[in-house]
Order: structure tokens, then sequence, then C-alpha cells
């Protein structure tokens, strides 16, 4: 997976949430303007981002460089 696509999480980003979370208050934050993003695209240039826990955040309406492919096959 790592280095191969970007997805966009339903989460709102927040500057607070990992302390809330680390306190038990596993709520998402309920409204905001900018989107989690995980992972990492192979078209990224920071090696940084090609880890598949990487995470960024960008507002949903900016998708311009962010794309890439997942190969998926079903099961036997």
């Amino acid at each position: 997976m790592a280095g191969n696509v970007w997805e966009w999480c339903a989460d709102w980003d927040e500057n607070e949430a990992y302390g809330r979370y680390r306190q038990g208050d596993l709520a998402p934050p309920g409204t905001g303007s900018i989107r989690v993003l995980r992972g990492g695209s192979w078209d990224n240039v920071n090696p940084v981002n090609f880890r598949c826990a990487y995470r960024g955040s960008l507002r949903p309406t900016h998708r311009n460089g962010y794309d890439g492919f997942r190969v998926a096959r079903t099961p036997f």
C-alpha cells in the first residue's frame, strides 16, 4: 500500500483531536472546513508522505495532485 494512493477520510481535521482521543473522548469533530487524508501517492515527491500511516489534511475542494491508484482483487 505504501506510496500507492491518498484516501480521503470522513473525519474533519482538528488540531486538538488526538489530545481528546488520548483522554478517551473518541468522538470525531462534527464540522470543519478541512478533511483528513491518509496514505500517500507515488506521484508525491516528498518521501515522508509514502507511508500508508501518513496523515495530512486539505480542503475537500482541493483535489489537484492528490491522486494515485489502488489495485484490488476479489479473494478466491
